[in-house]
């Protein structure tokens, strides 16, 4: 095996990992998950106000 085979390889393992992931995070199945965790910053969830120093 040369280089240039060597090279091949890698790049050919790259792009499968990266169409896996794009697989993944296009999925339906992942659909909901997603947009639970991008409506997170919406909850009505409100902070505690005296979570920090009690003078």
């Amino acid at each position: 095996m040369d280089y240039g085979v060597i090279q091949g390889l890698i790049t050919i393992v790259v792009m499968l990992t990266f169409l896996g992931i794009f697989a993944w995070a296009y999925s339906s199945r992942r659909k909901d998950q997603f947009d639970e965790a991008a409506n997170l910053v919406f909850s009505d969830d409100e902070p505690n106000k005296n979570s920090g120093e009690d003078k």
